[in-house]
């Protein structure tokens, strides 16, 4: 009984393994409006109101946390004397409620003297409807530059609504990134970028593929070079995602259709764009666009190709374009939309060129985000949400594992079978005979093999 019972626990064990990898991928939809997908791997955190408190944040951690209109809330981080570090939030607004001119929040890294390495913005500007927006920070390793000290370093997050808008808690999305060491330091460039190409790529002669985009970061839709499809309500983002490599240049276009509706009014600053670089810091945005119940179209300014100089760029459009990796654009629309037009979805364009032949990276070893692997390429060209990538990803690892797990299991059943075997042969020659009537013809009652 012994002998059967550790046979049905090596098979169990190895169906096991097989019905774990048989599961099914989770289903993928965009959200509501007015709703954000955050990372399900965050870890809930909350922010101190003195540094003496704050909280420490883990290098490739991603952290969910909470802020009050008015509110100043530190993170700390602990920084060697060689490493790029980057912290981003996401500011999540809970939709319906009210935004002015101005509110958002301002993101700063300072040392344990308060002296400020750098700081970026997150403002709703003339498209004042709730909507997710982002921002980063980052303590850099520079010759002659500031905050250059191994120690204890924090992330301040501060926050303004004015008197007129909602008080209301908004929710905050954290992550924190170290940028790899370079493979030689000695040939890093010190300064900016003093031009690039500025002509758009032509029009693409493809016709255009729906792609649905993402709720969040985390599960932004991947898209490549070509013309892309999709339908946006009022008060809605959607998110999408574009492999970049060095040396490469990204161009973007959103297109908001007609409306099917028979009324016509003017709504100002109806479709806002962001685009957001690997580390989610704020790159670009285009000015909102009004919206009229016609066709509008709403291009990026051009971009500089991807390049580790622009960092040395103070302007954000520039030097935010220093990584390769993913790119992300949001794509937003008004509320007040549907007052006019209602709450039907609108068709929504985007159109994607990046150009330029993949350059060498400046890194060394793996650079994390700030590369852009085949599994990348892969997961833009089969349109892929971020998370959807990733679970794929898992997929093939388990796979490989079951393969491994399988050869090895399956070795081991049949030795031990065959051991198993030899070992009745012998007692079935060494036992005595069988009674009369041949009851027992293995030597003894079937319970004793």
């Amino acid at each position: 009984m012994r002998r059967r019972s550790r046979v049905r626990g090596a098979l169990a064990a190895v169906a096991a393994v097989f019905a774990v990898a048989a599961l099914p991928g989770q289903a993928y939809a965009a959200g509501a409006p007015g709703s954000y997908t955050y990372d399900p791997g965050a870890e809930s955190v909350g922010g101190a109101d003195i540094s003496a408190e704050a909280p420490k944040l883990e290098p490739g951690g991603v952290y969910k946390s909470a802020i009050r209109s008015g509110q100043k809330l530190y993170y700390r981080l602990d920084l060697d004397a060689k490493t790029n570090a980057y912290v981003s939030a996401v500011v999540v607004p809970k939709g319906g409620g009210k935004v002015g001119y101005g509110d958002g929040i301002t993101l700063s890294v300072r040392d344990s003297s308060d002296d400020e390495c750098s700081s970026q913005d997150a403002l709703f500007g003339s498209a004042q409807y709730p909507r997710p927006i982002a921002a980063y920070a980052s303590r850099r390793i520079d010759k002659d530059g500031t905050c250059q000290d191994a120690g204890t370093y924090y992330v301040l997050i501060e926050r303004e609504s004015k008197e007129t808008s909602d008080q209301g808690e908004w929710g905050l999305e954290l992550r924190y990134a170290s940028e790899p060491e370079l493979a030689d330091p000695s040939k890093a460039p010190t300064t900016g970028p003093s031009s690039w190409p500025s002509a758009s790529p032509p029009p693409s002669a493809a016709t255009g593929k729906s792609r649905r985009g993402g709720a969040g970061y985390y599960d932004a839709t991947s898209l490549e070079s070509g013309e892309w499809k999709d339908r946006i309500e009022p008060g809605q983002t959607l998110f999408y995602r574009v492999p970049v490599d060095w040396g490469q240049q990204l161009f973007a276009t959103a297109e908001l259709s007609n409306s099917t509706s028979e009324k016509s009014a003017y709504v100002a600053g109806a479709l806002a764009v962001s685009l957001e670089n690997p580390a989610l810091g704020h790159v670009a945005d285009v000015s909102p666009m009004s919206y009229s119940g016609k066709p509008i179209s709403v291009p990026f300014d051009p971009l500089p190709p991807v390049a580790y100089r622009n960092r040395y760029d103070s302007s954000d459009d520039v030097g935010g374009m220093r990584f390769a990796g993913w790119y992300y654009l949001s794509v937003s629309l008004s509320p007040e939309v549907a007052k006019p037009y209602g709450q039907k979805p609108i068709a929504l364009t985007l159109k994607i060129s990046v150009k330029g032949e993949p350059g060498k990276s400046p890194y060394k070893g793996d650079a994390g985000i700030f590369a852009v692997t085949q599994g990348d390429k892969d997961a833009a060209r089969e349109g892929q949400s971020g998370a959807q990538a990733a679970e794929a990803g898992s997929e093939r690892g388990t796979m490989k594992l079951v393969a491994a797990g399988g050869i090895g299991v399956g070795t081991v059943l049949v030795l031990w079978l065959g051991a198993w075997t030899l070992i009745a042969r012998r007692r079935a020659v060494a036992a005595p005979a069988a009674p009369t009537g041949g009851q027992y013809p293995y030597g003894g009652p079937p319970q004793a093999w």
